[in-house]
């Protein structure tokens, strides 16, 4: 006769057996593994994380690596990372591109109508309107230009056209993104005087009243896009996870939507790309063509 303690131990030792089975079970069916790497910008974590979400409704594992612009740039050229879909292209990440061009495919654009450039508070806008006029008004700003991370392309560019423009009493001062829109936000709630470096898409326009100084030197080139860039090889190793990432594309309106959510108390960005791709799923749907759910 069997005692109850022998009986609890077998069951137990069933559970664990069948737990293993079945993560053995979750191993097998997962459609492998991709890195992503991206900037710590409003507009990268929200398209990373929407990426993110799809592949992993698809089947896919993924891992997320936030990094610096030229790391991020290394890794999907040395295969550390499988994509990026965080591409500033032509200027912006143009000479990340280059050096690694024979490493990596580019998939073209995920996103159009992008904007860089300098950006000021509406009734700043009202006393200084170009890039050329700030010298004039330096006392308005402290002398200063308000950045975000050195090794960003838009700051390599906003020094370019410091020297385009003589802004020599000036300097550019180096931060974060998250940092740069606190300054911005302090500064309007206190109805200050502020320029910083800014781009489009980005959730601030939709939170406060922003103008762009106009720029008659073209110094941070014309509007870009936001391109998709593989590691050479994934297509052969991965076709379904290249097929997603080949047909991602969205427009600045839709990344709004995420970077807003993202600005919420609290807001996780994983979790509210998961919900806006389960509310968007016609969108999605149009992502995994050629692919085996399509």
């Amino acid at each position: 006769m069997i005692s109850i303690s022998s009986r609890r131990i077998a069951l137990a030792a069933a559970l664990a057996a069948a737990g293993t089975a079945g993560a053995a079970q979750a191993q097998d069916e997962s459609k492998g593994t991709i890195d992503l790497a991206y900037v710590e910008w409003a507009s990268e974590v929200a398209s990373t994380n929407v990426v993110r979400a799809v592949l992993e409704q698809q089947g896919f594992e993924v891992n997320m690596n936030s990094l610096s612009a030229a790391v991020m740039w290394q890794a999907v050229g040395t295969g550390d990372a499988d994509a990026i879909v965080a591409a500033w292209l032509p200027t912006t990440h143009g000479d990340y591109l280059e050096r690694v061009k024979d490493d990596v495919e580019n998939l073209g654009p995920n996103l159009e109508g992008t904007k860089l450039g300098l950006v000021v508070p509406s009734y700043t806008h009202d006393k200084v309107s170009s890039i050329a006029d700030l010298n004039d008004n330096a006392d308005l700003f402290d002398g200063q230009i308000v950045g975000i991370d050195p090794g960003a392309g838009l700051m390599a560019q906003a020094e370019e056209a410091m020297e385009t423009y003589e802004l020599d009493e000036l300097s550019l001062q180096s931060s974060s993104g998250a940092a740069m829109t606190s300054s911005l936000g302090n500064a309007i709630q206190n109805e200050e005087d502020i320029v910083v470096t800014g781009w489009t898409p980005h959730w601030m326009f939709a939170r406060w009243d922003l103008e762009y100084l106009d720029d008659p030197e073209k110094a941070f080139g014309d509007a870009e896009q936001i391109n998709t860039i593989v590691h050479n090889g994934l297509e052969d190793e991965m076709p379904e996870a290249y097929a997603i990432l080949d047909n991602f594309h969205w427009t600045p309106e839709q990344m709004g939507e995420v970077m807003l959510m993202n600005q919420e108390e609290g807001a996780d960005p994983y979790e509210n790309a998961k919900q806006w791709v389960e509310e968007n799923q016609d969108t999605v749907d149009e992502w995994l063509e050629g692919t085996s759910d399509s």
